[in-house]
Parts: structure tokens; C-alpha cells; sequence
């Protein structure tokens, strides 16, 4: 917003930036409705970075089926409708970014669920970036650990080859740097510090 942008944010929360529009990205007819809320005629930047969560440990045994379709939905299929329903309004040269995560690239085992979902984004965005082709481009975010609080253990830090967690402006400046970047498409981009390419043993 700093930079010129106008920004509109599709969420089942109050708080965001920008002009608000209530919207449950697992429905598509709550999608439908939340861009004719918008009322814009083109889009430059679509951004899917929406999603549920977890807070607890998913075992594949306990994991009710209802868990993973809403994991799958607001993630994946969110992705997916909100990706077809901005396609009439995204002008030539704009720019979807998918926001994923490293957890579709490497895995702990406790949140197969998200893992999947994000691995689905990944590859939706290099199929819709060749069906697109020149006119739209299509690229993932992969953050790894990005957090506000400014409390954490120095070894937290240190475990970074970059010497930090991640903020919140790394992955604004990784978008925007996507949304200008021309020659750029189908690619995923991973801002985690280094953090994927480090192999970590337990001591």
C-alpha cells in the first residue's frame, strides 16, 4: 500500500488491510459473490495466501476426513477458485503468486495435510503458468519460518544461515518482487534463510 497499491482482502476475519470482503475460500459460491462485492474492473496482482491451520500434531490415523477437506479446501481449492474468478479481470503482464510453504518441500510428518495442500499449490501454479502463458504469470512463495515476535531463543535464530527467522516484509518484498518480474513464471521462490539447504542432526 506504501508503494501505490490498492489492495482488497478476501478473509473470514476482520482486521485486514485494505478494503475487507467476507469470504469462505473453500466455497465457490462465496467467492463468486466476494468479487461481485468487489466491484473492480481488472486486477494487476492476485495474491492466494489464505487458509486453515492446525494447532495440533495431525496423526494420519485420528484425522478425520473433515480435517482434510478443510485443510485441502481453503488452501488448494481456495486457490483454485480464487485464481478463476480473478481471470476475467487480470489484465496482460499481471501476476498470480501462490503462497505455499517449505512444507511442500520438506516435511515433518506432523501436518501431511497442509503439506499436501501447499505441494497441490505448487503444482497448480506451474500448470496454470504454461496455460497462461504470456499474459498472466504464475509463481509460488515458499516461506519457511516468518513470524512478528521479537522474543525468540537466539538459537532459533542462529539455526538460520542467515542468522534470523523471517519477517513478515520478506515475503512483501518476495511478492513484489513476482509481481514485476517479466520474465518470471512457473517458478517457486523460497525465502526461508537458508533454512532448506542447511542438513540439521540432533546432538
Amino acid at each position: 500500500m506504501d508503494e501505490g497499491w490498492e489492495v482488497a482482502s478476501f478473509d473470514l476475519k476482520e482486521g485486514a488491510i485494505g478494503q475487507q470482503i467476507h469470504c469462505d475460500l473453500a466455497s465457490e459460491e462465496s467467492v463468486a459473490e466476494a468479487f461481485r462485492a468487489l466491484g473492480w474492473d481488472r486486477l494487476d496482482l492476485l495474491v492466494n495466501n489464505g487458509g486453515l491451520v492446525y494447532d495440533t500434531f495431525m496423526q494420519l490415523g485420528d484425522t478425520s476426513l473433515d480435517q482434510w477437506n478443510s485443510t485441502i479446501g481453503s488452501h488448494l481449492t481456495g486457490a483454485f477458485l480464487m485464481s478463476r474468478a480473478a481471470l476475467p479481470l487480470l489484465t496482460d503482464g499481471s501476476s498470480i503468486v501462490m503462497m505455499a510453504s517449505t512444507r511442500a518441500l520438506m516435511s515433518q510428518g506432523i501436518d501431511f495435510a497442509y503439506a499436501a495442500a501447499k505441494g497441490g499449490m505448487v503444482a497448480l501454479a506451474q500448470a496454470l503458468a504454461v496455460q497462461l502463458g504470456a499474459k498472466i504469470r504464475v509463481n509460488t512463495i515458499a516461506p519457511g519460518w516468518i513470524t512478528n515476535d521479537t522474543n525468540l531463543r537466539a538459537e532459533d535464530e542462529a539455526q538460520h544461515p542467515v542468522g534470523r527467522v523471517g519477517r513478515p516484509q520478506d515475503i512483501a518484498e518476495a511478492v513484489l518482487y513476482l509481481a514485476s518480474a517479466g520474465f518470471v513464471t512457473g517458478q517457486t521462490l523460497v525465502v526461508d534463510g537458508g533454512m532448506t539447504k542447511k542438513m540439521i542432526y540432533v546432538e
